[in-house]
């Protein structure tokens, strides 16, 4: 049963977070089917891999794949970054209230909790990940709002609360995989139930783009400190 959730969920998550930002982004039709195309292959690609059962440790398979996974979107984005500077002006661009709520999807992170209940999760890693994405949601719904209409909000707070929320729960669940390289914590399945599908999505596809989203976000507070002041004569 949980399973058949983590696929509805993920898959709903996943088109939900790819169909609204390409809907916003100032691209061509040629460009636009491009992104879709490239994110639709990784989307395949982690979901291969995950079905395949190649994301999981082992004496034959040591090398933590799911961390490499997770890491080249993030390298991806950053090179276009630094490169583009089309690129750049396209990530400003996307309204901060559409960021800020899509993140209201990360109160799927019950899910977390509901696998620790049945024991196919277990340490800190399903607390922190479940509780930390569950808080990042509730927020970002009123605060979303907010700032849709143009109202004072705590966007760097809430933005750093929800990266913060990732980096600890990407920490957690590669310390707490079973048989991993990185393997601290041995409590019984660890982070066992992210190694395979439907739940491997989250940290090959869901987490990645959530930590795009909140620099997305930082970067533009940051351009708007920078943004010059115009004073009137």
């Amino acid at each position: 049963m949980l399973d058949l959730l983590g696929y509805m969920t993920d898959s709903a998550a996943i088109a939900v977070n790819l169909i609204a930002i390409l809907t916003v982004l100032p691209l061509k039709l040629r460009q636009r089917l491009t992104a879709a195309g490239v994110a639709g292959a990784w989307i395949g690609l982690a979901s291969a891999l995950g079905a395949s059962g190649a994301l999981a440790y082992s004496p034959a398979q040591p090398f933590p794949i799911v961390g490499a996974l997770f890491a080249t979107p993030l390298l991806a984005t950053l090179a276009f970054a630094l490169g583009s500077r089309g690129f750049r002006e396209a990530l400003l661009a996307i309204p901060t209230e559409l960021l800020i709520g899509l993140n209201a999807l990360r109160v799927l992170g019950v899910l977390f909790l509901a696998l620790l209940v049945v024991g196919r999760l277990s340490g800190p890693f399903p607390y922190f990940a479940g509780i930390g994405d569950i808080l990042t949601g509730l927020l970002a719904i009123p605060l979303a709002r907010r700032v849709a209409r143009g109202e004072p909000a705590s966007i760097g707070a809430w933005n750093a609360f929800g990266a913060l929320d990732l980096f600890v729960a990407i920490g957690l669940g590669l310390t707490s995989g079973e048989g991993g390289p990185l393997q601290i914590f041995h409590v019984g399945a660890g982070s066992l139930a992210m190694q395979s599908l439907p739940f491997s999505l989250v940290p090959t596809v869901l987490v990645p783009f959530y930590l795009i989203v909140h620099a997305t976000i930082a970067a533009q507070l940051l351009a708007r400190r920078k943004a010059p002041v115009l004073k009137l004569a």
